[in-house]
Formats: structure tokens, sequence, C-alpha cells
């Protein structure tokens, strides 16, 4: 990076200090900063990054970029520019040799269904012959290294940083999920996507975004900014569906399940085996659960499409794509006729439970017994609490109520907010220990009960009081039939 670039990129309202020798890395963390590296001050939603310019200069910072006026006898250059978000990405892809430019990018966004989605193009690009990258919820997958990921959508300066290692890595396609919080965070500034997805939205993120409305706009953020040669992949059954591509310059390819659109959709059957469908005048045999992941598989084959693959090869690929782990996962065990069916989801909004419930109280058989263990997680949206127990109420046969991650929240106070949505006051369980929530619905069960273990899905961990602690609800149902069995097998023995 040169310093005429750089001004060129930040087109600065004022400039001071003298022009600097030298041009290191660019940072928004103070702490980060090392001798000749450039610091941006972010007004972030929680602290300000403003306080920290003093830092960045003492550490060595041979530029700040900043929103007011500052002036020290450091020998530092001051850039002033207008707004430091909106700049951040763009900057951050030019430090990295614009990254962006050289993937093919899809990105999804919705409240429910991206991380599936995501994954199953991900893993349909690999099965076609391509060497794509994953950027969401689950994981990061860059060539053939998979990273831990902490943020739906990591900051600009993390993603350019890890655009840059897909494009060193030969990657062609990265598929990424864009949360609302990215977007209105502009995180994916800079950044410009070739096919755009939009899932659904219901009620989710109200602790983060004033209403529905605000975050149907944040959403709407990804296709306003579409060039006039991408694609936008709509889901034309949601609500939200022409509000989102009101505006949009891309090609529009919106499709149903329940009325005529661009592509018409049909699931032909649908069982715990898996779920058929038809897109168009193509059927796929998924082995995916349930009808709201029907959606995901349209959702991924017209991606594909998008991307100009035949409908035969994608078709194919699908049929073996596994998806996202702890979505409606099973979870394995040693062969016992007498074991419950154990399955782990994500699901931790109103939408995405009821999706789940719904889906396995039709699919379960007439001796079956559906019990629901959820709770909800601390620090989030109370309001979707006594709605999810609602919810777990109308579906399930028996429920338990328990911890999620609570954060810095008491779980009894949690779990007492939720009690409210039950409309009888004994016909859920409450049991705060996660862990023997879940050992105790395994031993209690047989092969006539399904169990479904909603909230955490993928997550290796439960937070509480700001500590993260390993916890793995597959690693617990699973070492819980382990012990069934066992014990079993004594009793018999």
């Amino acid at each position: 990076m040169t310093y005429e670039k750089l001004i060129s990129l930040c087109k600065p309202i004022d400039v001071s200090g003298p022009e600097p020798t030298a041009i290191g890395a660019l940072t928004q963390d103070s702490r980060a900063v090392e001798e000749g590296d450039v610091f941006i001050a972010v007004r972030g939603f929680n602290v300000d990054g403003h306080i920290f310019i003093e830092d960045a200069v003492e550490n060595g910072a041979s530029v700040i970029i900043c929103e007011e006026s500052y002036y020290t006898d450091k020998e530092v250059c001051v850039l002033e520019v207008e707004d430091t978000r909106l700049l951040v990405g763009k900057l951050a892809q030019a430090f990295e040799g614009n990254p962006a430019d050289r993937l093919t990018i899809i990105g999804i966004t919705g409240t429910n269904g991206k991380t599936t989605v995501a994954t199953l193009v991900f893993q349909v690009l690999q099965q076609l012959g391509e060497q794509p990258s994953l950027l969401g919820t689950v994981a990061k997958r860059i060539g053939n290294e998979e990273l831990r990921s902490l943020l739906t959508t990591s900051d600009p300066i993390e993603l350019a940083a890890d655009m840059a290692k897909m494009v060193e890595t030969n990657s062609t396609h990265l598929v990424m999920e864009v949360s609302s919080h990215a977007l209105d965070q502009e995180r994916v500034a800079g950044v410009n996507f070739d096919i755009a997805v939009f899932t659904n939205l219901s009620h989710d993120h109200l602790d983060y975004h004033d209403d529905l409305k605000s975050y149907a706009a944040s959403k709407k953020k990804l296709f306003d900014n579409l060039d006039d040669d991408a694609h936008a992949i709509i889901n034309g059954d949601d609500d939200q569906a022409a509000f989102i591509t009101m505006d949009c310059s891309a090609k529009v390819i919106d499709f149903s399940f329940n009325k005529a659109l661009d592509v018409e959709c049909q699931i032909l059957s649908n069982s715990i085996e898996g779920v058929v469908t038809r897109i168009g005048d193509q059927v796929i045999e998924s082995p995916l659960i349930g009808a709201f992941n029907a959606y995901n598989i349209a959702e991924a084959f017209l991606i594909c499409r998008a991307l100009g693959y035949e409908k035969e090869a994608i078709a194919n690929a699908l049929e073996t794509a596994s998806g996202a782990a702890g979505r409606l996962e099973r979870v394995q065990e040693s062969a016992n006729g007498n074991n419950p069916v154990v399955l782990v989801d994500y699901a931790h909004t109103p939408d995405a439970l009821e999706n789940v419930v719904q889906t396995l109280a039709e699919l379960k058989q007439e001796n079956q017994l559906l019990h629901t263990i959820f709770g909800c997680g601390g620090d989030r949206d109370k309001t979707k609490r006594p709605k999810m127990a609602k919810i777990a109420e109308r579906y399930s046969d028996k429920v338990t109520v328990t911890s999620d991650n609570p954060r810095s929240e008491d779980p009894d106070e949690i779990i007492d907010e939720i009690m409210v949505g039950f409309e009888e006051t004994d016909s859920a369980e409450r049991i705060t220990d996660r862990r023997e929530a879940i050992e105790k619905a395994v031993k209690d069960g047989d092969h006539h009960t399904m169990i479904l273990i909603a909230g955490k899905g993928h997550e290796t961990y439960q937070e509480v009081q700001g500590q993260r602690h390993d916890f793995d609800d597959r690693a617990i149902a699973s070492k819980a039939l382990a012990s069934r069995n066992s014990n079993q097998n004594i009793g018999g023995s």
C-alpha cells in the first residue's frame, strides 16, 4: 500500500502530520498495532475506537484514520474521514490485494437455513471438482484447513485476510453466511457478491434490531448492493420476499412450493429417512429431513444452476450431501433395538423450533413419543422465550426446559421466563443442568421415543458468566446412550 493509494481510497476531509515513510498493516485493534501500521478508529456498538487512538500512536502507528480532529506532537499522519465504518471494508480489501475480486462469492442471508444452504453448496461444489472455501456459523474452511468460527460473519479486516488465504490456496469459490449484524455494521462493505440468497425472515435478534422492519431492512442491504450481472435467489414463500428485492438490480430468481413463480417446487415425499423434492423439472432425493430442508435444498440447487452447472450433476451431488453438523443430526449409537432416536438441532428461534418440532411430530410413528429438550440463550431477545414454550408444548408429547448458553443471566430466571409460555404449568419439566436433562431423557426413553435436543446444535461449549466450558449435546447424548446400553447388558447377563 502506498501513501498515494491510501489517500485516494480514504478521500480525507483533512490531513495533518508528516507523510509516513512506511505503511504497514491495517488494524482497528490498538493492541495489535506494530511499528508503521495503520490504525482505523471505528465507532463500535459497545466501544468507540477513537478512545484508543493514543494507545495506537504509542504503539507505533504511522497513520491514524478517524472521524474527528486529532492533534499530537508525535510523528504520525492523521487522516480525518467522514465514516470509518463504511471505509474499513474497502481498505481491508485493498491492503490484501483485493482478493474478493478473484473469487466467485455466494452470500446467504436469512433467519434460518443459512448454515445448511452454505454447507450444501460447499459440498456440491467439491463434488463438482471445484475448490471452494466456506465461512459461517459452524466453521471456516479455507482450502484443506478447518478453523473455528467465532462469528457468523467476521470483521472486514479478518474477512479480507481470510479471502487472501483462499486465493493463495487456489480456492475458486467462497460460500459465506451473511448475518444481519454484519450487514448493519458494514462488515461486508467492499465485497461484490456474485450470488445473494434470501432464505426467510422470522423473529430473531430483536435485542439488537429495534423491530422486525429494521431487521428486514438490514437483510435487504445485501440485495441493494448487487450489480446487474449478479443473481438473487429468493424464497418467494416468505412474506418479506417482495421487500427484500425492491430496488435490486440483479437478476432475481424466486421460487415457491406454494404458488407459481420463476421456479415451481414440490415436496414429493417426506420421511425420517429424507425428503424428495421436485425443483422445476428436476427431482432430488436428499438424506436431509423435513419440509424446511426442502427449501434449503431448492436454494442450494438454484445457486449452483446460477453458477452454470448442469442440473443432473447438481442433483446427483445433493443426493449424497449431508448438510451442516448439528442440524437435525442423528446421534449414532451401537445397535440396540430398545434405544430412543436422538436428534440434535441448532433451532434457537421460535420459527426454527417450530420447523423442527412440527416436522418430527408429523414424521414420528403412531406409537412414538416426541420429547423436546430446549432452553433460551442469555443476554438475547427475551420476548421469544414464552413463544418457544408455546411451540414446544403444541407439537411435543413431553417437554424438558433446561439451560442453553445463559451467558451473564441467571439460568433459573431464564427458565422462569420460558415457563410463562406454557398453557399447562405442569406440562413441562424443568431441569436447569443441561447435561442432567439430556442424560435423564435418554435413560427414561425407549424405542418408542424420539428425543429432540434443540438450541445448541454444532456448538461444543456452554457459555456461563463469560466463560466457555466444554459442552457438546451430541457427545453427551452419545455417552448417555452408551451408558444405557451398558446398563441394559449388565442387567440382562
